[in-house]
């Protein structure tokens, strides 16, 4: 048996352990559990540090080389000039952010708020809207996973999502800021732990959780927005107190905090890993549905969620059964199970509880 960083699980592992939320009161798989892609990204929505496994790995069916020869549409899209533009322009701002950040953190220099976001805003209206972004963004991800890089999608994602909530101007400035600082407080972690390929002492993930803390301790002295604050503090809470630091519930959380949550974990679950590109969003999104209903603000998960999945309707789809087809109807009830047309069928997804979409193609 090892003890595995959850970003290099590979589907086909066994877990050699039950797996537990962090205070232990529910259960997010069983010992004996085969990992794929589903599984794996749930122990990235519960923020799960790493597993252990069994040595041996069970087999797993693999794409025909006839379907790895098939362009994906985000393979198609990083074909295009537009991406290109884009994928330099992230970089840059990601190699900004990493410089700035790290001056505010370890040089102590004065946190210059328009030089963190116009980066970042320049991206946005670099693009033909929302959607757009979310398919650049999806594309990314195959080339860069660094670790400043989840800093910049979770404003950008942040900064949407407010736009679908039709925040004020201000406010969606003061989000995306909130969503760039959100994860300042790891600058300060030693990155021995965060990086550990071994299981955490007891001691470690407590400084692990610390991380929250410490990035309000960095941002509390500063004239930032008291949400930009509340953010680094809070992002890790959940409406039905299961989150950290500080077990808050509902109400007590900051709202720019429970949106910065959100652009979080679904950054998480949808970036590239070292066996596969980027999670499907449709898995993201059931992991929502059947996971996150409770812990989540409402009003900010709905929106967020039913604007997702808009921006792919009528996209080309490839099923779990390797069927193809396109997404022609949003089922309001369960969104992340639209209906496809196959040919001259139709499959409803809220009726065949077997199959799901595993790629947009």
């Amino acid at each position: 048996m090892k003890r595995t960083m959850t970003s290099n699980l590979l589907p086909g592992m066994v877990l050699a352990e039950n797996v537990y939320t962090y205070n232990n009161d529910q259960l997010i798989l069983p010992k004996g559990a085969v990992l794929d892609d589903k599984s794996i990204a749930k122990l990235e929505f519960y923020s799960t540090v790493n597993v252990l496994v069994e040595d041996e790995i069970e087999e797993v069916s693999q794409p025909s080389i006839d379907e790895l020869q098939t362009l994906s549409y985000a393979q198609r899209l990083q074909q295009t000039t537009e991406f290109k533009q884009f994928k330099q322009d992230f970089e840059a701002a990601a190699s900004d952010f990493e410089k700035n950040i790290n001056n505010v953190v370890h040089n102590d220099k004065p946190i210059d708020v328009d030089a963190l976001t116009a980066p970042v805003m320049d991206l946005i209206n670099s693009t033909n809207g929302p959607s757009n972004v979310f398919d650049m963004m999806h594309s990314l991800r195959q080339y860069d996973d660094a670790t400043y890089t989840h800093c910049i999608n979770v404003a950008l994602i942040s900064n949407i999502t407010g736009q679908w909530l039709k925040m004020s101007e201000e406010d969606i400035m003061t989000l995306t800021t909130a969503g760039l600082l959100h994860d300042i407080g790891k600058l300060v972690i030693p990155e021995q732990i965060i990086t550990k390929p071994a299981k955490l002492t007891d001691y470690e993930y407590t400084i692990v959780q610390t991380h929250p803390q410490e990035g309000y301790k960095i941002l509390k002295e500063s004239n930032l927005d008291p949400h930009i604050k509340n953010a680094a503090l809070m992002h890790h809470e959940r409406c039905d107190g299961s989150g950290y630091p500080l077990h808050l519930q509902g109400p007590q959380i900051d709202p720019f905090a429970k949106i910065v949550a959100i652009a979080d974990v679904y950054d998480a679950m949808t970036s590239a890993r070292v066996y596969r590109g980027p999670l499907c969003p449709f898995v993201a999104i059931s992991l929502f549905e059947s996971e996150g209903l409770q812990k989540y603000d409402t009003n900010a998960i709905m929106t967020f969620l039913s604007n997702i999945v808009n921006t792919y309707l009528l996209n080309r789809v490839r099923l779990n059964n390797r069927l193809e087809g396109d997404i022609v109807f949003i089922n309001r009830n369960h969104l992340s199970r639209p209906t496809i047309r196959i040919g001259d069928k139709y499959i409803d997804l809220t009726q065949t509880p077997d199959l799901y979409i595993e790629e947009i193609i």
